[in-house]
């Protein structure tokens, strides 16, 4: 399995720090608001790399945190007169709706930033003794960012050519820097914020220390991946090296992942561009089991383009999927228990080839795009080779392995139930009792109706089926 390594820019064997074990941390959000869908990208591409890993046979340890204090969090809390906390357990609990409607899997551990003050206070310290940071008169602490000589390795950027923090939050005190590139640890309160005891001042710690400490809590002082998008490489990922290794003594992660940047109809994600979507408004249109199959539809590398036509596309290639499999699930209600024919052996031979198929993919850095190629040809072949005379076995075996590989993917192949409203139960149902009498033109009539309330009927062997349009 390779993996391509941010950290030297190439494809890298993946080994793990312990056999049969993966430590990975994925940066999560800042919850002040519903997740866009800027958000569910590496949500999405990680929890399936998880998945993968899992799939494999790992023990996988997976960590990601939500940052729940921060000036976009107590700025909203003004706004609405409650405190802090109030916002960021609403938007913790409406994220977690989310993921689980994307079927993004809870994590191994959801740390909060609030919860883990005491680590950071005790790793800022260890800084300060080990001459790596530093308290400004005002009780702000910096990182001394030319106290770490390999300070830009991950970004490939030379420390001289830096700024620091242009996702950095600006606080008082800016005049305490040693150095312009050095960056906030801890920072003083502000009227009306929440704040903690230190031993510096009242305030609260910088963005950057929180996935520091939390990564060395729950994962130890070396992991094996750490993930996030791409926008995090710098500052917020140079940064968490510098606090870490500086800390600990070790190098952080073996393998740094980034997702790339994703582009609303080939222009960047604004609100001032009015392209702006949350996750909760594309449910509004769409099962989010398709989002989920659109943001695997590229490489995770790859920068994406979210457009109605392309998500329209996802929905009919994930219905041919789901089609599939369904079918496969109603033949194996009927097929015969006879043995295994020279045809079906030779097809599974077949599938078996296609399975492989998908691994390599995925083993050549995640390339979730060329394994769902892999698996419409599954699909083509599941379609073409299993029919009514097929043995149970065969099919049995065939739906099994589109299941399993749709599963790596996060794809639910089995369909909800869903109950539809008690008028079009008794259409449907009238439809039938014309069709019994005969009466086909009542039926053709109601079944046109259903059509354009968006409801469509086909007529099978185990009865009528529906689906909406």
């Amino acid at each position: 399995m390779k993996i391509f390594n941010t950290l030297s820019r190439q494809k890298e064997e993946f080994v793990p720090l312990e056999p049969g074990k993966v430590k990975m941390y994925v940066c999560g959000p800042t919850v002040y608001n519903f997740i866009h869908i800027g958000n569910a990208r590496p949500m999405i591409v990680f929890d399936t790399v998880r998945r993968y890993f899992e799939y494999k046979g790992y023990e996988v340890n997976y960590v990601s945190n939500f940052t729940d204090v921060d000036d976009k969090i107590i700025k909203k809390a003004i706004e609405e007169g409650v405190d802090a906390e109030t916002i960021s357990k609403r938007y913790i609990d409406e994220c977690k709706k989310d993921m689980a409607a994307m079927n993004v899997k809870p994590a191994t551990t959801h740390p909060l930033a609030t919860q883990e003050i005491c680590g950071m206070l005790d790793m800022i310290q260890t800084l300060i003794d080990k001459g790596y940071a530093y308290a400004a008169q005002d009780g702000t602490v910096y990182y001394r960012t030319k106290s770490f000589p390999d300070y830009g390795k991950l970004s490939h950027k030379n420390l001289d050519d830096l700024q620091s923090g242009f996702r950095e939050i600006k606080v008082t005190g800016e005049e305490g820097k040693e150095d312009p590139s050095d960056f906030v640890l801890w920072k003083p309160k502000k009227e009306g914020e929440p704040f903690w005891e230190s031993p510096w001042c009242q305030g609260r710690p910088g963005w950057h220390i929180e996935c520091s400490v939390m990564s060395k809590k729950y994962l130890g002082d070396q992991i094996d991946i750490h993930a996030g998008g791409e926008d995090l490489i710098f500052p917020h990922h140079e940064n968490e090296i510098a606090q870490s290794e500086a800390a600990n003594g070790k190098q952080f992660a073996t393998y740094w992942m980034h997702n790339a940047f994703l582009n609303i109809d080939n222009k960047k994600m604004s609100k001032s561009l009015g392209n702006f979507f949350t996750v909760r408004e594309i449910s509004e249109k769409y099962d989010l089991q398709v989002l989920r199959f659109f943001m695997l539809s590229a490489h995770y590398r790859s920068p994406l383009n979210f457009s109605a036509d392309l998500m329209e596309a996802s929905k009919n290639g994930l219905e041919r999927i789901l089609t599939c499999a369904g079918r496969l699930r109603d033949l194996e209600k009927t097929s015969g228990d006879k043995p295994i024919s020279e045809e079906e052996q030779a097809n599974l031979a077949a599938m078996k080839e296609l399975t492989a198929k998908y691994e390599a993919a995925m083993d050549d850095d995640f390339n979730t795009a060329d394994a769902i190629s892999a698996l419409f040809e599954m699909v083509k072949l599941a379609n073409t080779a299993a029919g009514e005379d097929s043995s149970r076995e065969f099919v049995s075996r065939l739906r099994r392995e589109i299941d399993t590989l749709c599963d790596v993917l996060g794809i639910l192949t089995e369909k909800k139930e869903e109950v539809l409203d008690s008028e079009i139960e008794e259409m449907i149902a009238a439809r039938q009792q014309a069709r019994k009498e005969k009466n086909f033109a009542l039926a053709d009539e109601i079944r046109g109706k259903l059509q354009e309330m968006g409801i469509l009927l086909e007529d099978t062997r185990e009865g009528v089926k529906w689906k909406r349009a």
